[in-house]
């Protein structure tokens, strides 16, 4: 169920909002994660799946850095529904493409309690993955992972525990679209 959002809230969230990292940073730090995922995965021909709807703006600028041969699929599965906290685990859409004996890159927008990515994680290697990597633009640092033997492989930015939007994250559905990473201005 999408939470209640006013016209109003949607753009005053964006305009109090602090600025974590601009336009720059981000296409800086997806040039990095793409070198080191490229030095990793040359040789494997991966399959790389992002995580709807987040992974989605990660997948498709980080896609576009990787010089070698690989396929793409996607798989959906969501917590948020469009909300601010989490709930049950919800699959949308299973991946399309066998992934038995397969190396698979999951990109996802961020790591924050793990239950996404663990569950996402242990469903390849459960349909055969012969190896799956783990690559986020945001890893959240708090002590709420619930997941600890969980580690992205590869990640853009360690970020602080605050609600955050923009390339791709998103406030109540909105702002997805929004250049750069933001963090919902803290109230006084």
């Amino acid at each position: 169920m999408t939470e209640q959002v006013t016209d109003q809230e949607i753009r005053e969230v964006y305009i109090k909002a602090d600025l974590l990292f601009d336009e720059v940073e981000v296409q800086q730090a997806l040039h990095s994660m793409a070198y080191e995922i490229s030095t990793d995965l040359a040789d494997e021909k991966p399959v790389v799946m992002p995580v709807m709807n987040g992974g989605m703006v990660i997948a498709g600028q980080l896609l576009t850095k990787l010089n070698f041969p690989l396929e793409v699929d996607y798989l959906h599965a969501t917590r948020y529904r469009n909300t601010t906290s989490g709930n049950n685990l919800e699959w949308k859409t299973f991946p399309n493409m066998p992934v038995k004996d397969r190396v698979i890159l999951v990109v996802d927008d961020i790591y924050d309690e793990g239950h996404t990515l663990a569950s996402v994680v242990e469903y390849l290697h459960s349909e055969g993955a012969a190896r799956v990597l783990v690559a986020v633009l945001l890893n959240k640092i708090h002590d709420r992972k619930n997941h600890s033997e969980l580690k992205p492989d590869y990640t853009g930015f360690e970020i602080e525990d605050r609600y955050v939007f923009g390339f791709g994250l998103d406030y109540k559905g909105f702002w997805r679209n929004a250049p750069g990473i933001f963090a919902v201005t803290k109230k006084p």
